[in-house]
Formats: C-alpha cells, structure tokens, sequence
C-alpha cells in the first residue's frame, strides 16, 4: 500500500522566524486577532484527523484552554516520558520515524504537525514533513522559539498558494518534494 496521507505541519511565526518569544509566551499572536478571521484553520482542521504534537506544545496548551481541543481526534503527544493513553491522545515515547510510516499507512485524511518547534525539526530531519503552512504575522519577537533549525539545510520546496489578509498576516503554504 502507497503512502497517501500527507503530514502537514500548520503554524504560525513571527517575521522574524519565531513560533513563541523566549520564555514561550504566545502573545504576539494577538496582534493578527481579528472576529470572525481563523486564517483557514477551520478549513484545514477538516482535512485532518490525526494530530502529532509536541510535549512541550502539549503542555502550553493546556494552560490556555479547559480541555485538550484536539480531544475529537487521534492525537499523539511526542514525549520521552510517556504516560498511559487517555481516550484519543497516546502519549507517545517510541520511534518518531515508526510512527509517522504507521500513520501515513493506515486509511484517513491528513496528519496536522501542530508543534513544537523540536517536533518539526526531528521530523523535518527524517523527511516526514510533507507541507508547510506557515502564517508570517507582522511582527518581530527580536528572539524566542525558531521555528527552522538547521534541519532544512538543501530543502527544495515549492510554493502551492499564498494568501493575505487584512491583517497583515501572510499565508504560505509549501509541498516539500519527496525524494525517491
């Protein structure tokens, strides 16, 4: 059976290249709010039905909201100390490169790589990211959490679309060729 899910790393940095400023706060964020605007997440969100998180991106989370927002979905929280599965979200300590192969062989829609940026880097680095989409908001942290690493050193990617908004936020979104 081909691979045919694609694993879809989503997220947002600043101009300057950050996902959070240095003590992980994601207030800049708040610069680009505007009613009624959820940059395509909502979209997006429907072509998903797994989700592939960082720890730490987990555990920011949930000091920001009630409950796991991603609860509905087959959720995988990447962590070096894991813990038992509670309902949809394993907590997941094995090989990430196993996993990912698992996922993108079983039948469904999309994966969502929804952070952190170590996540993305080790997942870059094993060539397991197939998009990108990544909202620039206007803003410059000056430093924080980089989202690219030296893990996309000689990457050829592609650009699919690009959006903005009046908002100011620009919407790329890249496939990154396989290499076969």
């Amino acid at each position: 059976m081909g691979l045919s899910r694609k694993c879809i790393l989503f997220v947002a940095m600043s101009l300057d290249g950050f996902i959070a400023s240095s003590n992980d706060s994601l207030d800049f964020l708040k610069s680009i709010e505007k009613e009624g605007e959820d940059y395509g997440y909502k979209e997006f969100m429907d072509t998903i039905d797994t989700v592939v998180m960082g720890r730490r991106t987990y555990e920011k989370v949930m000091t920001l909201v009630p409950e796991f927002p991603h609860a509905h979905l087959r959720s995988y929280i990447i962590t070096k100390n894991p813990k038992p599965t509670e309902g949809n979200m394993h907590f997941y300590s094995g090989n990430l490169s196993e996993l990912i192969h698992s996922l993108k062989t079983q039948q469904g829609k999309d994966i969502f790589i929804d952070g952190g940026a170590i996540l993305a880097n080790s997942l870059f680095k094993i060539n397991a990211i197939d998009e990108i989409v990544v909202s620039i908001v206007p803003f410059l942290l000056g430093d924080g959490v980089s989202l690219f690493q030296n893990s996309l050193q000689n990457k050829n990617i592609e650009l699919i679309s690009c959006k903005h908004y009046s908002t100011g936020l620009v919407q790329l979104h890249y496939t990154i060729p396989s290499i076969s």
